[in-house]
């Protein structure tokens, strides 16, 4: 996987975040079956506006959605809790960070779980 920066202003304070370009052979997996201290914050693109349900099925810790529009803007969040099922934002997308809930991504100060 590729690694790329995005850049997310998240509760007023500008971040890098370092996630990885999943490839299209693997958009289906995203964070099932990972370790939570060895996930990796995953970066899915896709080429025009999406719009279908997420879950969270054998991915066994929390993680953060985060939806993007065209312009990068934040369109939807949430925190997902493991085997929750039919999770999407209310408006069409064309990126999602899945970032897993763990020692790597702490400073991102996600809601209490």
């Amino acid at each position: 996987m590729k690694k790329k920066l995005i850049g997310l202003t998240f509760k007023g304070k500008k971040r890098n975040l370092e996630v990885f370009k999943v490839p299209f052979w693997k958009e289906g997996i995203g964070l099932m079956f990972q370790r939570r201290e060895k996930a990796r914050a995953l970066l899915f693109e896709f080429k025009k506006p999406v719009s279908f349900k997420i879950h969270s099925f054998f991915v066994f810790f929390p993680f953060f959605a985060i939806w993007l529009n065209s312009e990068n803007k934040i369109i939807g969040s949430e925190l997902v809790k493991p085997f929750k099922f039919g999770i999407s934002p209310s408006e069409k997308f064309v990126k999602l960070i899945e970032i897993p809930i763990n020692k790597t991504y702490n400073f991102l100060e996600f809601p209490s779980i």
